[in-house]
C-alpha cells in the first residue's frame, strides 16, 4: 500500500535538519546562554528571517486505505452431516436466518459477542444462556424470563422456535445449531460446496459486516491519529470527499517475512457518515485525511527556525533591527512545517532568523 504523509509527518525530518545544520553554528556563533535567559546582543543580521505569527495549527495526515467491508470471519461447521445449502456470495443475513443448511436443517444466525461453546439444556446457567434468551426474545418468542438460567420455560419457547425452523422439538439447543455475530453479516466467500462434509471442523464460508468501511494501517508512531469517534475525510476514486468517523482502532502485529522483521501497526476502521456514500464500491483504494489535533490562536514559527541549544532544548534567534539575540523557547504542537512556541519576548510579529 502506498503511503502519503502530510502535516506533522515532516516534523521529524525538519527538526533533525535544524539540529544538525544549525546546532553547531548556534553554539559557536551565538554564545548560547543558560536555558531560559537571553544571549548577548549581536550586530550581525541574518540573511533570511521569518515572523512569529498567531495562527491556527492543525495536525493532519493523509493515508491510503482499502474500501471494503472490513475484517472477515470464518464459519466452521460443528454439526455432523452434509452441506445441503450455502448462501450466495454478497448475500446479507439477519438474525434468525440460516447461515447454511446441514442435512437440510438450518444453522441459524444470532447476535452476540460470546461464541456458542456448549449444548444448552434445562439446568444450564451462564452468560451464554442469557445471550441466547435475548435473541429468542428479539425473534418474538415469549413465556420465559431473560436471565442466565435455562429453565423449563426457556425449553418450551425453544420447542416453538424449533418447530418454526422445521427442527425436531427437543427443547435443547445443540452445539453448532447457532452461529453468533455482532450484527447482520455479508457473505464474503464460500469455502465449501453443496455436498461437502459439514463438520465438525469443516471450513464452510467467510463473512464480513454489511456496512462498507475503509481500513487503514497506520505506523505505531502515528497512533495519535487513531482516536475513536474522530471525524475524518475520505477521498473516493472519483475525487469526491465524503465525511466519515473512526469506529475502531486496534493494534496488530504483522509477522516477520523473510528478512523483514515483524512490525506493529494500528489498524483503523472508518465508517461513512452516510452509508450510501460507499454504495457500489468494494476493494478499491481511497485516501483518508486524519486530523489528530487543532489549536487556535497560538504563536508559531517555521520548524526550520528552531536552534538546538547546547544545554538542551530549543531557541530562536530574535532579530531587533541591526541586533539579534538567542532566546530559549518552549515548543508545543507541530503541524504543516510550523511549530508552536512560547517564551520571554516572543510575541506576534517577533522577527526571528532563519538558517541559510
Amino acid at each position: 500500500m502506498s503511503r502519503r504523509r502530510r502535516g506533522r509527518a515532516g516534523k521529524v525530518v525538519a527538526v533533525a535538519t535544524a539540529v544538525a545544520a544549525v546546532g553547531a553554528a548556534a553554539v559557536a556563533g551565538f554564545g548560547l546562554p543558560d536555558r531560559g535567559s537571553e544571549a548577548q546582543t549581536r550586530s550581525q543580521t541574518p540573511a533570511k528571517t521569518a515572523q512569529v505569527t498567531k495562527q491556527t495549527l492543525v495536525d493532519t495526515q493523509t493515508e491510503d486505505g482499502k474500501l471494503g467491508h472490513g475484517d472477515t470471519t470464518t464459519v466452521v461447521g460443528k454439526l455432523p452431516g452434509t452441506v445441503t445449502e450455502l448462501p450466495a456470495v454478497g448475500a446479507s443475513l439477519q438474525r434468525g436466518q440460516a447461515v447454511y443448511r446441514v442435512d437440510n436443517t438450518p444453522v441459524v444466525l444470532l447476535y452476540g459477542a460470546l461464541p456458542a461453546y456448549r449444548t444448552l439444556a434445562p439446568g444450564v446457567k451462564g452468560a451464554d444462556v442469557k445471550q441466547f434468551e435475548q435473541n429468542l426474545a428479539a425473534l418474538g418468542y415469549t413465556g420465559f424470563t431473560v436471565d442466565e438460567e435455562y429453565s423449563s420455560s426457556t425449553a418450551a419457547a425453544v420447542r416453538k422456535w424449533q418447530g418454526d425452523l422445521g427442527l425436531t422439538k427437543t427443547g435443547t439447543v445443540d452445539l453448532g445449531r447457532v452461529v453468533y455475530a455482532s450484527g447482520p453479516v455479508r457473505v464474503d466467500e464460500r469455502k465449501a460446496a453443496v455436498g461437502d462434509p459439514a463438520g465438525p471442523g469443516a471450513t464452510l464460508l467467510t463473512y464480513t459486516g454489511t456496512v462498507p468501511v475503509v481500513t487503514v494501517e497506520l505506523d505505531a508512531a502515528d497512533q495519535r491519529m487513531a482516536k475513536l469517534g474522530t471525524a475524518v475525510t475520505v477521498k473516493l476514486p472519483d475525487g469526491k470527499n465524503v465525511p466519515g468517523t473512526i469506529s475502531q482502532a486496534e493494534t496488530v502485529i504483522k509477522p516477520a517475512q523473510g528478512n523483514n522483521a515483524a512490525v506493529t501497526k494500528i489498524q483503523v476502521t472508518v465508517v461513512p457518515d452516510d452509508p450510501q456514500a460507499f454504495a457500489g464500491l468494494d476493494q478499491v483504494t481511497a485516501e483518508v485525511g486524519f486530523t489528530a489535533d487543532r489549536k487556535e490562536n497560538v504563536l508559531a514559527v517555521p520548524v526550520a527556525a528552531l536552534l538546538a541549544l547546547a544545554e538542551g532544548g530549543y531557541g530562536l534567534q530574535v532579530v531587533d533591527g541591526a541586533t539579534n539575540r538567542i532566546v530559549a523557547v518552549r515548543i508545543g504542537m507541530f503541524a504543516a512545517g510550523k511549530v508552536e512556541v512560547s517564551g520571554d519576548g516572543i510575541s506576534d510579529g517577533t522577527v526571528v532568523g532563519m538558517p541559510s
